[in-house]
């Protein structure tokens, strides 16, 4: 009997089943599922990345390819071994994934403990060098105005309550440990995450909203490139 179920529960359904079975042996025996599935995905990627060059045009040379990332591991440098992801991802910018600048981050995965919940919508810069880090912290201090009425959004914090990422325990070297932003400054990341559970992306009009959202994110992710930039 065909699954004519929407397919992204056949997508979680691989990506639980990959969790288990991480193996080459495993995989190669279900590559065409995986094909027909990556296949899919790619194609409402580019849907979604379509959709939001309506309100960033810069987005109009990018495609679902120079945004998703591979499905296999580099491990090279890591003590787990396991050859291949649990999710699906993308970081979506006008330079594609590879850009070190703001930009949007989807990560479809299965539900676990880890930093992403399973899946989230991001928006942001992560881990930006010494130097940039210096640059943000000090536009943000001399446009706190600008800065802090783009994330009192009620909207923005509605989805995007809250920064995630790492964060210095005290305030950083030639500020005032009393600072009034001082929560801003111990930031080494500024990215904001929508947490979302498989029943987001089970929705096939998890496209249009996962759009709308990131819309919410990009008077934040301007503020960081034009002050990265000036």
């Amino acid at each position: 009997m065909p699954d004519n179920r929407y397919y992204t529960h056949r997508l979680f359904d691989f990506l639980h089943e990959i969790a288990v079975n991480n193996n080459r042996e495993w995989f190669h025996s279900h590559k065409d599922t995986y094909d027909e599935l990556r296949a899919l995905w790619l194609e409402d990627l580019d849907r979604l990345v379509t959709l939001m060059s309506q309100w960033e045009p810069g987005l109009m040379s990018q495609s679902a390819r120079s945004c998703a990332y591979r499905f296999y591991r580099d491990t090279r440098f890591s003590q787990d071994k396991s050859p291949y992801k649990t999710f699906f991802s993308a970081a979506i910018s006008p330079w594609g994934r590879k850009a070190h600048r703001a930009g949007y981050y989807l990560h479809m995965g299965i539900d676990e403990e880890n930093l992403w919940g399973g899946s989230g919508l991001y928006g942001g810069i992560w881990c930006p060098d010494s130097s940039m880090l210096r640059k943000l912290r000090h536009a943000i201090i001399d446009n706190i105005e600008e800065f802090e009425e783009i994330i009192n959004n009620p909207q923005f914090l509605r989805h995007f309550p809250a920064w995630i990422g790492d964060r210095l325990k005290k305030v950083p070297v030639g500020w005032d440990k009393n600072h009034p932003q001082a929560e801003l400054l111990k930031l080494k990341e500024y990215g904001r995450l929508c947490s979302c559970k498989e029943a987001f992306f089970r929705d096939p009009a998890w496209v249009e909203i996962t759009a709308e959202r990131f819309a919410l994110l990009k008077p934040l992710v301007d503020f960081i490139n034009y002050s990265l930039d000036e």
